[in-house]
């Protein structure tokens, strides 16, 4: 099955574009032909199984690896003949802990705007600024190793903020917190868009979270786009009490079975859990 919903003409450009984006190591490809557009100001998600593609498409869109064929633009520039200015204009959460736990809430923020080169005569105000948007301010002076889960991750989403990027991307944003915690990184991701306009490019297990979440979904398999459209599109093609879940089963059911023995079995999913 492959599921396909046509993008509403818009009189901006898209945040996001991509023609036939490819990756490869080797013999192994990780991610094939990959085009879609992401509007501005939408909440884009990603979902499939680990090894299917996501991380290796994040990381060619944020600039941490170049592309083996195809092109994409990111906030109108090329991803790799104008990386520099597509970083300028991106914020980037990735899945595995980024904050100091040595060091406060507020330390933290002081040096993302360091890295990020805000202006000196602006950090204070961003800092204090964002730490507030993110419902932090009572905690900045504690050392972030007293943070909880859900207070960590929302720092890192304020630390990503600084230079007030008009794409951020976020990368598995809530695996290991608990519902409350959860709800509430959503929470703030919601008003992130509502108060700054930004795009959001969000890659998740959560079904739940994609279905209430995001504008539009596309499922990966296998390095390859294999469906896209609105969550209640994406349910629609299984029947009217569809949900995600029963979208990836019927996605499973009908793919191909690939020839091979157990050792290229074995190669392929090492390396695609190795690669994203």
């Amino acid at each position: 099955m492959a599921i396909s919903v046509a993008d509403e003409a818009s009189p901006e450009p898209p945040m996001i574009r991509t023609e036939g984006l490819t990756k490869r190591f080797g013999d192994f490809t990780a991610a094939a032909d990959i085009t879609f557009t992401v509007a501005r100001g939408e909440i884009f998600g990603l979902i499939g199984a680990n090894g299917a593609g996501k991380s290796t498409l994040v990381k060619m869109l944020t600039t941490l690896l170049p592309p083996s064929a195809g092109t994409a633009t990111v906030a109108g520039f090329d991803i790799v003949r104008q990386a520099a200015e597509v970083r300028r204009h991106i914020g980037y959460v990735p899945q595995l802990l980024s904050a100091d736990g040595s060091l406060t809430g507020y330390e933290n923020m002081l040096l993302s705007a360091r890295l990020y080169a805000t202006p000196r005569r602006e950090r204070e105000l961003r800092i204090r600024e964002a730490l507030e948007a993110l419902g932090l301010s009572d905690a900045a002076d504690r050392l972030v190793q007293h943070y909880s889960g859900g207070m960590i991750r929302r720092l890192e989403i304020a630390q990503s903020m600084l230079h007030r990027p008009a794409l951020l991307f976020m990368d598995e944003p809530t695996v290991g917190l608990d519902p409350l915690a959860r709800d509430a990184v959503w929470e703030h991701t919601r008003d992130l868009r509502q108060t700054h306009g930004m795009t959001l490019l969000i890659t998740t297990h959560y079904l739940d979270e994609a279905d209430q979440l995001c504008d539009r979904i596309a499922i990966m398999r296998q390095g390859r786009i294999a469906a896209i459209g609105t969550p209640a599109a994406l349910k629609a093609t299984v029947g009217p009490t569809a949900t995600l879940d029963d979208v990836l089963s019927r996605l499973n059911a009908t793919q191909t079975e690939v020839e091979g023995g157990y050792s290229d079995a074995r190669r392929e999913r090492l390396t695609a859990l190795k690669h994203g």
